[in-house]
């Protein structure tokens, strides 16, 4: 949860990555700690966006690139959207929220959207290799998990793009809606409404497939 601070105080918690972020600007080959904490998620991002391989890698080393030479330019607003917080956050309050998270996740947003565009032809990824992406570290193996993982997955891969893209975020990558609707320019009321919306189309989905 964030924490609320007195007017004119310097967030000095918000963002985690305000001391990684410092170190980079004075020398860039710090930046590597940034680049390890994220890649995965970045990847993840990716890789769930685009179901290849090959380019959610190329799509992530594009981001960090760019995150990279933006940095000098990135700026940590978190004082309007602080002091919002007492009433419901606006699409507005949230295009003014960044944290380093954020402002990666921005830029992930906009290479995989012309990473889309290019309309290349790729094999399918295999959707059993996304759920094994979401939990690497998960010790039930059996056929019938794996499967109902696959369908799962196979039902938010069918839901609009608005839809799937905020259930990556918040089921894959473990953002708060505070963070998805700054990635994504919109409120979190309307966060929240895509993922209720989301959650229950694949709901459906799945017990139109049983029936």
């Amino acid at each position: 949860m964030l924490n609320r601070v007195e007017k004119g105080a310097r967030p000095a918690r918000l963002d985690r990555d305000r001391s990684l972020v410092e170190a980079a600007r004075r020398d860039p080959s710090y930046f590597d700690a940034l680049y390890r904490k994220y890649l995965a998620q970045v990847y993840s991002y990716a890789y769930y966006e685009l179901r290849d391989q090959h380019a959610a890698e190329d799509a992530a080393e594009r981001v960090f690139m760019q995150a990279l030479a933006g940095l000098p330019r990135f700026e940590e607003r978190v004082d309007a959207f602080i002091a919002s917080r007492a009433a419901p956050v606006s699409a507005a309050d949230a295009a003014d929220f960044s944290t380093f998270r954020v402002w990666l996740f921005r830029i992930a947003r906009n290479v995989v959207a012309n990473e889309r565009r290019r309309d290349r032809r790729r094999p399918a990824a295999s959707l059993d290799d996304a759920a094994e992406l979401s939990a690497p570290g998960d010790v039930v193996e059996t056929a019938a998990a794996r499967e109902a993982v696959s369908a799962a997955w196979q039902a938010v891969s069918r839901l609009p793009e608005d839809r799937r893209r905020a259930v990556v975020l918040r089921f894959v990558d473990e953002m708060s809606t505070a963070e998805i609707a700054a990635i994504l320019g919109r409120s979190e009321g309307a966060v929240r409404v895509l993922l209720h919306r989301a959650l229950r189309a694949v709901a459906d989905d799945l017990r139109g497939q049983l029936s």
